[in-house]
């Protein structure tokens, strides 16, 4: 059988993050949607997602696919409902399509399709603030995944740890003096991960591989520390997906981090409003600010964007692909992609000098920066062209 990742309506919703690559693609706890699915699946899976990212992610078909919605996380009862998928049958929790089978080329009219219920009610993201605020089931999840039936790697004795049993340190990974606190949920310390000496740390908690926690950072949970990121200061239920660095003191909460972005020191994020009120965050397929339900709420930050020493984000602020922030005060709630500025007002940020940057910053960590990145944020630049002010 070949199992094919859709998007779905809900990409919408996770804007800005699926600006620059498939629903399936967003890390969620440990993995990624992706990552989830082959590992339960035991096998590769392609994408359905925007014409402008299909070539990087192509769409493989044959002559029996089952189609899943990549914004559904795995589990052993709902694969085990797909895996028995008939064709002209689909898998639904309430109004959401989970998964369907198809023939290739086939014409499809779901309304048509047996619909058949989840056996229980699947943990998705509807909502880009659901990647921080699920975050703790996600982690758990994909915590037992990851280490059933093996052996954690030797904890160091100058490390205090409590709750041993829900710690888990990969090979390679190095920690010096620092304080685990497992007991509010499980911490994982992936392949060639460092903490560094001072680090305090209470779960639940995930430093994916080559990622490094510097001197002296605090941590609380549910937080994700994706691969080859650097993080620094105080951390608080967020997600930074990959290749990003939160170096140094500053407060981040209640956020999320895309890829290759970067907060100058003393960066701070507020996660909640003086009077306490219900945080609203800017829609991008309403094009105006919609409520979350959520009293915490920090910043959310789309990939390749940048920010300067000393910069404050209001609670609830949405900042764009590759956009680069500086300067005194507060900056506006919804910073466009390739904005260049901060409070006092934007400017467009050439593509031209933004990809200058991109490349420098991708070649630090011997990844190349390459035509089709470049069309992927050429595009991005386009289709957000109406929210700048050129």
């Amino acid at each position: 059988m070949n199992y094919i990742l859709f998007d779905g309506a809900v990409r919408n919703q996770l804007l800005p993050f699926t600006y620059t690559k498939p629903v399936a693609d967003l890390r969620f706890g440990i993995l990624t949607l992706r990552e989830k699915w082959e590992k339960f699946l035991e096998i590769t899976t392609t994408t359905v997602t925007e014409e402008y990212l299909a070539e990087r992610w192509p769409m493989v078909e044959m002559e029996q696919n089952t189609m899943i919605n990549a914004a559904v996380c795995p589990s052993e009862s709902l694969v085990e409902q797909i895996k028995n998928l008939q064709e002209q049958q689909i898998l639904t929790f309430e109004a959401t399509y989970i998964a369907f089978r198809t023939k290739e080329e086939e014409e499809i009219d779901l309304d048509a399709f047996q619909e058949i219920k989840v056996s229980e009610e699947p943990l998705m993201i509807a909502h880009s603030w659901d990647i921080f605020a699920k975050n703790d089931q996600a982690l758990q999840a994909d915590f037992n995944l990851l280490t059933k039936n093996r052996t954690s790697a030797e904890i160091p004795e100058n490390v205090f740890c409590v709750n041993k049993e829900q710690i888990f340190i990969e090979e390679g990974a190095k920690l010096t003096m620092a304080s685990l606190n497992a007991s509010s949920g499980p911490i994982y310390i992936g392949k060639d991960a460092e903490v560094m000496e001072g680090c305090t740390v209470r779960g639940p908690f995930a430093l994916c591989d080559h990622g490094t926690l510097k001197m002296g950072a605090k941590i609380y949970g549910a937080t994700t520390v994706g691969p080859h990121c650097k993080v620094g200061g105080e951390v608080n239920n967020s997600m930074i997906m990959g290749y990003s660095n939160k170096g140094h003191d500053g407060f981040l909460g209640n956020s999320v981090l895309g890829e290759w972005c970067n907060l100058g020191a003393d960066t701070n994020n507020s996660n909640l409003k003086n009077n306490y009120a219900e945080v609203r965050l800017w829609d991008y397929e309403t094009e105006r600010f919609a409520p979350t339900g959520l009293q915490f709420c920090g910043l959310m930050m789309g990939d390749h964007s940048k920010c300067g020493i000393n910069t404050m984000f209001n609670t609830g602020t949405v900042v764009g692909v590759s956009a680069n922030i500086f300067g005194a005060g507060f900056p506006r709630n919804f910073i466009p992609s390739f904005s260049w500025g901060g409070s006092n007002g934007t400017t467009t940020y050439k593509t031209n000098k933004a990809f200058e940057v991109a490349e420098k910053v991708m070649q630090r960590r011997k990844i190349d920066f390459t035509e089709e990145d470049k069309a992927i944020l050429e595009h991005v630049f386009e289709e957000t062209k109406k929210f700048r002010r050129e």
